[in-house]
Formats: structure tokens, sequence, C-alpha cells
């Protein structure tokens, strides 16, 4: 397969993950309208659920790379960071939901693709590509249609928003960017697996902490649901909102890098608009129509640059002997 062919794969699969990540925020939406349900918990399931699945697979498939990547004391560094990354993404997304609103909230996490492009800039020490650029603004200008349907009135700004904001924001490009130098040694599906067993351990002693902390068992903190409350909780927000999206996403950054992973990623509060219009009957507002024709305009823009981009490399590269 052609780094063209590798390159538009990771483009569907960071396409795709983003999508589902949009989907198990409908799911959460229609949990926190429903249940009484702490967003402790959420991340508790999401995660265990996504680490039990992930592991069953590498067990299965991948044994001996798992053993060869534990066994690199060189990998543990960036295999904690990125599963702490995991779950503080999570976890302080739903904080900054507390503190300020979920509109707030998103357009704040949006600026992860800020901190990407400006860590990989002064990493690799040259300025940001001219379609990156542009790409960012339309990301960005995406995002906050969509997350404030162009009501500047909307954002809400205290002190302690804007720092779980920023915290979110930082997560993200933690587990963006710190698996990146371990995926030319081993196997992708591999890396993510560990990366998010560790997130799982973390949002477990976290939800355990809170019991411990408020004097309940932990019986105290699993709400009553129903099939259907758990079928969205399991199934839609751990299964494919969280195993499923993760997966796609984080491989899909594996292949098209972490600047144009993230500008990707930004395309989730519209997967979760068009996804809360055709479950919850949400309907189109001027704005998200506008917020959907700048996200298409960065996805155009990134995938295009990359896959030129690929295309160049390709036409210079030695022939094989």
């Amino acid at each position: 397969m052609t780094a063209t062919s590798h390159f538009w794969r990771g483009v569907a699969c960071a396409l795709g993950g983003a999508t589902l990540w949009g989907f198990s925020g409908a799911c959460i939406q229609f949990l926190g309208e429903n249940y009484a349900i702490t967003s402790s918990f959420i991340s508790f399931v999401r995660a265990a659920v996504a680490a039990v699945l992930f592991i069953a697979v590498v067990l299965a498939t991948r044994r001996e790379a798992l053993l060869s990547l534990l066994d690199a004391r060189a990998a543990r560094g960036p295999l904690l960071l990125f599963g702490v990354g995991l779950y503080l993404s999570q976890i302080t997304y739903a904080i900054s939901i507390e503190y300020t609103n979920a509109g707030t909230a998103t357009v704040l996490q949006a600026t992860c693709t800020v901190f990407v492009m400006l860590f990989t800039c002064l990493k690799l020490r040259r300025a940001p590509r001219v379609p990156d650029l542009i790409g960012l603004v339309c990301a960005l200008a995406a995002a906050t249609l969509i997350a404030t349907q162009g009501d500047w009135g909307v954002i809400v700004l205290p002190m302690a928003g804007l720092a779980w904001g920023i915290v979110n924001a930082l997560s993200e490009t933690l587990y963006i960017m710190a698996p990146q130098r371990l995926y030319g040694r081993w196997d992708r599906v591999t890396i993510i697996s560990c990366g998010m067993v560790i997130s799982g351990i973390a949002a477990a002693l976290v939800w355990a902490a809170q019991a411990v902390g408020g004097g309940a068992g932990l019986s105290s903190l699993v709400p009553a649901l129903d099939a259907v409350g758990w079928l969205a909780l399991i199934g839609g927000v751990g299964l494919l909102g969280t195993f499923a999206a993760f997966g796609l996403f984080l491989y899909g950054v594996s292949l098209v890098g972490s600047v144009k992973g993230s500008l990707l990623g930004v395309a989730e509060p519209a997967g979760a608009m068009v996804i809360a219009a055709l479950w919850l009957g949400t309907a189109f507002s001027g704005a998200d129509w506008a917020g959907l024709i700048l996200m298409a305009a960065m996805i155009a823009l990134v995938s295009l640059s990359g896959a030129k981009g690929k295309r160049a490399s390709e036409a210079t590269a030695p022939p094989a002997s």
C-alpha cells in the first residue's frame, strides 16, 4: 500500500473516530437528561469497557507485540503519559462543562489543535504550513459556531472554567503527541490498547477514591439504570463512543500525523450535531450550516494538502532495490 493510500485511510479513520465521539456525546446527553449519573462513573465505565475490549483483542492477536512493548523501558514513559492524557481528556472535559457550559467547553477543547501545531513546530523548528494554518482557522471557527450557535453571549469564562478548559485542551494534546515516536517501532493497536488500559486504571482509582472520600461504598455511586440506560452507557458510550472512537481516531492520527489528526478531530461537534438531529430531533440552525461548511473546508484543506505531500514524497523517493 502506498503512502498516499495510508494517508487517506488515516483521514477516514480520524473522521470516523471523531464522528463516534459525537455519538457518545449524544448518549451522554441522553443519560444526563433521563438518569441521575455522575461524570466520574461515566468516565470509569467508558474507560473500563474500552480497556477490556482492547486488551482482549491484543492478547488474542498481538501477544508477542504486547510483551515486546511492555519489555521496552524506553516506551514506558510515553505510554504512561499517553494513558494519563486519555483519562484526563475525558474527566477534565466534564469538569469544564460543570464550570462553564457545553458550548464553552467544546470551544476550549478545540484549542488543542493550536497547542499540537505549536509544539510540533517547535519540535521540528519550522513555521506552520499555510494549509494547516487556514485549516486551523476554519476548524476553530466551525467548532465555535456549532457550539455557540453564533451567540457569543453564551461563552462563559470564569477563571476556574477557563483553567479547566485549557487543562482539557492540553490533556488532548498530550495523548495525541505522547505516543507518536512509538508508532514507528511497535504495533499501533498494541500501543493504543496499553494507553487505554492505563486510562481505565486511572478512571477506576478516581471513582473508588470518590466513594472512600465521601464515606460511602462503591455501590452508592452506581446509578439506577434500566436496560435502555445500560445500553446507552455500555454500548453507546463505552463500545462505540470510546473503544471504536479512540481506536479509529488514534489509528488515523498515527497515519496522518499529530497536526492533521488534531485538526480532523475537531469534526467531533459536527458529528454530534448531525447525530443529535437524526436521533434526538434537534433542528439545524444557520450557525450549524455555516459551521458544517467551514468544517468541510477544513477537512478538504487538510486532506488534499496532506495527500499532495505524500504523492510528492513518493515521486522523489528512490526506487526500492
